[in-house]
C-alpha cells in the first residue's frame, strides 16, 4: 500500500503508512463527507475488495489526506477518485474525533474534519469500481430506520456519525436530534 497519512506518534503529528496506523490503533487525520439532496443522502457501498469494511455502507466519502495534504482538498480529489464527483464548494462542520474496531485486528481512531456539499437533481455520478460497488440515495429518516433494524451493513464510523453528530451534519431541517 505504502500510502502516508499523518497520524500522531508520541504526540508528533508524522507520517505513518496507513496499513500500519490502522493496525497499531494510531489516532490520525481523516475526511469525511456527505453529500445532501434535498432530506436525502448519498450513501456508498464500499468495494469488497477494500482492506478494512469491504461491502459496508458509509457516507459518500471516508478518506485519510496524504501527509501534507489539506483536508478540504483531499475532500475534492477524493470525491473525484471515488465516486467521480466534481465539486467547487464543500462547507466545513466540524472536526471530530472517534474510535472505532473496523475488524480484522484494524482500529480507526479519527480526526475527522468533516464537510457537507449540498447538491440539486441531476448530479453526475460515476462510481469507480475499485473504491465503490454501489451508490444510492436514501432519505435520511430512512437511513436512521434501516441503521437500527440492520446495523452490521453499516461501516462503524456512519453509525457513529448518525448517533452522536446528526445535528452537525444534517441540523435541524432533517429532524436531527
Amino acid at each position: 500500500m505504502n500510502i502516508m497519512i499523518p497520524a500522531w506518534v508520541n504526540g508528533v503529528l508524522t507520517p505513518v503508512e496507513k496499513l500500519e496506523v490502522h493496525q497499531s490503533g494510531l489516532r490520525h487525520k481523516a475526511v469525511s463527507v456527505f453529500i445532501l439532496r434535498g432530506t436525502q443522502v448519498l450513501l456508498q457501498r464500499r468495494a469488497l475488495d477494500k482492506y478494512h469494511t469491504p461491502g459496508l455502507w458509509a457516507n459518500a466519502c471516508c478518506t485519510h489526506p496524504l501527509w501534507d495534504e489539506a483536508s478540504d482538498v483531499c475532500a475534492v480529489r477524493r470525491l473525484k477518485e471515488e465516486l467521480g464527483i466534481t465539486v467547487s464548494d464543500s462547507e466545513f462542520r466540524q472536526t471530530l474525533e472517534y474510535r472505532a474496531d473496523v475488524g480484522g485486528g484494524l482500529i480507526e481512531h479519527e480526526v475527522v474534519d468533516l464537510f457537507v456539499v449540498t447538491v440539486r437533481q441531476g448530479l453526475q455520478i460515476d462510481p469507480n469500481p475499485e473504491e465503490v460497488m454501489g451508490i444510492e440515495w436514501i432519505e435520511y429518516a430512512d437511513l436512521q430506520k434501516r441503521i437500527v433494524d440492520h446495523p452490521e451493513v453499516f461501516t462503524p464510523w456512519l453509525r457513529i456519525y448518525l448517533a452522536d453528530f446528526s445535528e452537525t451534519i444534517f441540523g435541524s431541517n432533517f429532524g436531527a436530534n
